[in-house]
C-alpha cells in the first residue's frame, strides 16, 4: 500500500479535517430565535430587530420562532431543552425568567441551571395609566383618590402574575390602597378597555400604549423604569414620585446550559456591537427603550440572580401563587 494510503495516513488526514471543521467560526448555518410570546408583541418587535442586527453582525440568519403559551412558560422550556449548540437560543423578557419561578411552585426548567445568560438587551418599566377622565393627574393625586375610596376603582393586567398585576400590586402595599384586578388574556384588550373607561387604571409597556397616551386615550402619571422616557419627558418615574420601584423590565438573549463558553462570548459581543449601531438605537428609542447597559454573560446573570431574589420576596408579600 502506498505510504499515502495507509491507515495511520489516513486516520492523521481524518483528524486534521476535523480539526479544521471545528475550528470554523460560529455560526455555519441559520440561528433561531425561540420567542416565548405571539407574534406582533414588545418582546416579538425587539426580538426581529436583534435578529436583523444579529444577523449582520455573523453573517448568518437569525430567525424568529414564536412558541407562546402558560406565561412563557412553554417557550423558555424549548429554549432551555435545545442542544447546546448555539444554533436555538432563547430572546425573552424579564418576567418568563425571573418572576415565574416565584409564581409556580413546579417549573419545567430553572433559570439558573439551565440557561446560559448571553446579554441582557435594555432596560425599562411600564407605564402606570389610568382612563382619560380620571379624577387625578399625578401619582400622588391618584393614591389619594383610591385611598379615599377604597374598592371603588379597578385596574386591568395582561394576566394573573404578570408584570402589570405585580407592579400594581407593589404600588397598593407601597400606598396602602385597595383596587380590584381584572386581568386579560394580554395588554392590547387591557389597555384598549382602559382607553374605553371600562375599567380605570393599568400598567402598561410602553411599546404598545405610547401612540394611545399621544392620542390623549389615556392619562401616564409614571413609569416604573429606571429614568424618564424621552419621549414622555413630563412623566416621573415613580421613585421620583416618591414610590420606588427598582426591578425593572429587560430583554434578553440566553442559550442552554452547557453551550461552549467561546459561542457564548461571541454571540455577546455581536450583541454589544448592535447595541451601539446607530439604526438600533434609533429604533429602540422608537420603541421607548432607550436605556441599553452593556453587559458581559457575567453580569447578566447577576441581574437575574437579583431579579429572582427581588420578585419572590414581592410574590411571597402579597402570597401570590398560580398553581
Amino acid at each position: 500500500m502506498p505510504p499515502f494510503l495507509r491507515p495511520g495516513a489516513l486516520l492523521l488526514a481524518a483528524a486534521v479535517c476535523t480539526a479544521g471543521q471545528a475550528a470554523e467560526p460560529y455560526p455555519q448555518r441559520p440561528v433561531t430565535l425561540i420567542v416565548p410570546t405571539a407574534a406582533a408583541g414588545g418582546t416579538d418587535t425587539i426580538a426581529r430587530l436583534m435578529a436583523d442586527a444579529l444577523g449582520k453582525q455573523l453573517g448568518q440568519p437569525f430567525v424568529v420562532e414564536n412558541k407562546p403559551g402558560a406565561n412563557g412558560v412553554l417557550g423558555v422550556e424549548a429554549g432551555a431543552r435545545a442542544a447546546p449548540d448555539g444554533y436555538r437560543l432563547l430572546f425573552t423578557y424579564a418576567a418568563s425568567v425571573v418572576v415565574n419561578p416565584g409564581l409556580y411552585r413546579k417549573l419545567p426548567y430553572d433559570p439558573v441551571k439551565d440557561l446560559a445568560p448571553i446579554a441582557q438587551i435594555g432596560r425599562g418599566g411600564n407605564l402606570l395609566l389610568v382612563r382619560p377622565d380620571f379624577p387625578a393627574r399625578t401619582l400622588d393625586e391618584f393614591v389619594r383618590e383610591v385611598k379615599a375610596h377604597p374598592g371603588k376603582y379597578s385596574y386591568c393586567s395582561w394576566g394573573a402574575g404578570s408584570g402589570g398585576h405585580l407592579a400594581m400590586e407593589s404600588l397598593k402595599k407601597q400606598a396602602g390602597i385597595d383596587m380590584l384586578h381584572v386581568p386579560y388574556k394580554g395588554t392590547s384588550p387591557c389597555v384598549q378597555d382602559l382607553a374605553g373607561r371600562q375599567v380605570d387604571a393599568a400598567f402598561g409597556d410602553t411599546s404598545s400604549t405610547i401612540e394611545l397616551v399621544k392620542a390623549g386615550r389615556v392619562r401616564a402619571l409614571a413609569n416604573s423604569g429606571p429614568k424618564r422616557l424621552p419621549m414622555l419627558p413630563d412623566v416621573p418615574t415613580m421613585t421620583e414620585a416618591g414610590y420606588p420601584f427598582t426591578t425593572y423590565s429587560w430583554y434578553g438573549l440566553l442559550a442552554p446550559a452547557r453551550t461552549p463558553p467561546e459561542i457564548i462570548e461571541r454571540l455577546n459581543a455581536a450583541v454589544q456591537k448592535a447595541l451601539v449601531d446607530p439604526e438600533v438605537v434609533r429604533r429602540m428609542r422608537e420603541l421607548n427603550f432607550d436605556d441599553l447597559p452593556q453587559t458581559t454573560p457575567a453580569q447578566f446573570g447577576a441581574v437575574i440572580r437579583q431579579d429572582l431574589q427581588d420578585w419572590r420576596g414581592l410574590i411571597r408579600s402579597i402570597n401570590l401563587s398560580l398553581d
